[in-house]
């Protein structure tokens, strides 16, 4: 009988130790222009709000300038976030920064490298426009002490190549760090809808959390243009997973005020569970 409650009891305690997350990704628009409805400084309010009515436990970013970096850091009190701008490796340019709930998540390590041949230096790939970057960290739950490779990035929109070996650089990196074998959660602004050869690259290697979740929610695409009177169907915004992970819920959130969009795209959020 002992045995049998022991049983149980352990059972109850790995069940519990189970991790749940929720995950965004949000391409934020940069600041521009720097007037009129789609400024920045008119979107910015709905847009914190709309954070902190989603409490999203990690959330990437894609196009935030070093301003817009400084108010998501100083009005979402309860995130800390880890990146750099892609221009300097420090603050200057756009920024594809990783937010977390600092009270949920310590930081064991994290890096930026660039989307090019010299990933390791502030660069511009193969047949880019401009630079493009990919941040990561590794997170440990503070509470259960599992951890989790989270990489963020936003791939170039013009350059065929620099599109394809991005996809590939990506998972290559992503493949050398992670020899432990931990989730992995890979998301960003890839500039490409689903077809694409990059895209079905990536899913040889991680899952669409769209294809893999019990229930998805909201609209087929993520890019809008700041069109509020047409159907939203580009997809170009995704969360991949590795096969680990198990995702519970998926959804593009189309919420706007006043006939007005926060962004120019979509957030995508997911709900999941590690056990």
């Amino acid at each position: 009988m002992k045995q049998i409650l022991l049983g149980v009891f352990s059972f109850i305690v790995l069940f519990t130790q189970a991790q749940e997350l929720k995950v965004m990704t949000y391409n934020v628009k940069l600041d521009y222009p720097k007037e009129g409805e789609n400024s920045w400084a008119n979107r910015k309010p709905f847009f914190i709000n709309q954070l902190k009515f989603y409490e999203p436990d990690v959330f990437g970013v894609q196009e935030a300038m070093p301003n817009q970096m400084k108010d998501i850091d100083n009005l979402l009190t309860d995130y800390s976030f880890v990146g750099v701008g892609r221009d300097d490796g420090n603050d200057e340019g756009e920024y594809s920064a990783i937010f977390y709930k600092k009270d949920k998540f310590e930081v064991l390590e994290s890096s930026t490298f660039w989307l090019s041949q010299t990933p390791e230096k502030v660069s511009m790939g193969w047949d880019a426009v401009c630079n493009r970057i990919c941040t990561y960290a590794l997170f440990e739950d503070i509470e259960t002490s599992r951890k989790i490779w989270i990489f963020n990035t936003h791939f170039d929109h013009v350059g065929v190549e620099a599109r394809k070996n991005s996809a590939t650089l990506i998972i290559q990196r992503i493949n050398e760090i992670n020899v432990q074998n931990y989730p992995v959660i890979l998301m960003g602004d890839f500039n490409m809808e689903e077809s694409h050869e990059s895209i079905q690259f990536i899913l040889k290697n991680l899952n669409d959390s769209k294809v893999v979740s019990n229930m998805t929610f909201g609209p087929e695409g993520t890019y809008n243009g700041f069109h509020f009177d047409e159907p939203v169907t580009a997809r170009i915004d995704y969360i991949f997973v590795s096969s680990n992970i198990k995702v519970k819920k998926y959804a593009v959130l189309s919420d706007s005020w006043n006939l007005k969009y926060p962004s120019d795209h979509l957030p995508v959020l997911i709900e999941i569970r590690i056990n």
